[in-house]
């Protein structure tokens, strides 16, 4: 049988990715996929896309590999404007080149399943599926575009984006979201009702087993998510004059999105009770 490790939304943070490439190396995985957002947030971009080069055999480009790359100045939002200068203080021109390079999305099958990875939406990589989203939305996501390799509607679709873990099966289709390696997040958060911090701080990664290149159902499919606990007070010491500190350390010693408020708009729009989370 054949392992594939899932990886997504490093964002910089080169400690929760030593960590989970040891863990992947301990288990004897030897092909990685990597799901984008390999920049933005932490200070070490550069010494991600190199261990991310060095050790990924499919890379699929997210919103934040290119984003702060555009040459835009016409935005008014000047918090923006620094991130994106800041951000691209970080890498050299080669880094640069390479994820412009990157492709939307990769499909390959697993045990007869046509699985497709991309790192938000079929349609775009700044789109969102979450779990309360309705049927329609996730439905969708199992559908080709003009941005997908094949026109077959995926078996299995597994995407990033969102930073937090689950699996739902819709149609006899499977629905995975690998989760965050360096900045997972649980968007519904009360301090009455919340468990650990260690639940959501974790770094996170997906792991799949089965017949690589198989179209045949004649072996076994599984998938597992890993949770696995790293040094966040290491990272947040080496941060290299991070115009963003206070919400990257936020987000990681706590799991909470920086932005609360907008994920709260978002939940009123699409008819969740926000005063009873």
């Amino acid at each position: 049988m054949d392992k594939i490790a899932i990886i997504a939304d490093i964002h910089g943070n080169l400690e929760a990715l030593n960590t989970v490439l040891e863990d992947i190396k301990k288990r004897g995985i030897r092909r990685i996929f990597c799901l984008g957002d390999i920049i933005g947030k932490g200070s070490n971009s550069h010494e991600c896309i190199k261990l991310v080069k060095e050790n990924c055999e499919v890379v699929i480009q997210g919103n934040n590999d290119i984003v702060f790359l555009e040459d835009n100045y016409s935005s008014q939002n000047i918090d923006y404007l620094k991130r994106r200068k800041w951000n691209q203080s970080l890498l050299t021109n080669e880094d640069k080149e390479y994820l412009k390079s990157l492709p939307f999305c990769f499909e390959f099958y697993m045990s007869g399943s046509l699985i497709r990875i991309f790192h938000a939406t079929p349609d775009s990589m700044c789109g969102f599926c979450a779990p309360y989203d309705n049927l329609n939305v996730k439905y969708n996501m199992f559908l080709p575009t003009n941005n997908t390799i094949t026109s077959k509607k995926a078996d299995v679709v597994i995407f990033g984006h969102t930073h937090t873990n689950y699996v739902e099966r819709k149609y006899n289709r499977t629905l995975i979201n690998v989760g965050s390696l360096g900045n997972s997040l649980d968007l519904f958060r009360n301090d009455q009702k919340d468990a650990n911090l260690m639940e959501t701080t974790r770094a996170e990664y997906l792991i799949l087993e089965g017949e690589y290149n198989s179209q045949e159902y004649i072996s076994s499919f599984s998938y597992q998510f890993i949770n696995i606990p790293y040094n966040i007070d290491k990272e947040l010491q080496n941060q290299k004059d991070n115009v963003e500190l206070e919400n990257y350390i936020l987000e990681l010693k706590e799991g909470r999105y920086r932005d609360l408020t907008r994920a709260y708009n978002d939940f009123k729009n699409k008819g969740i009770d926000i005063d009873n989370i």
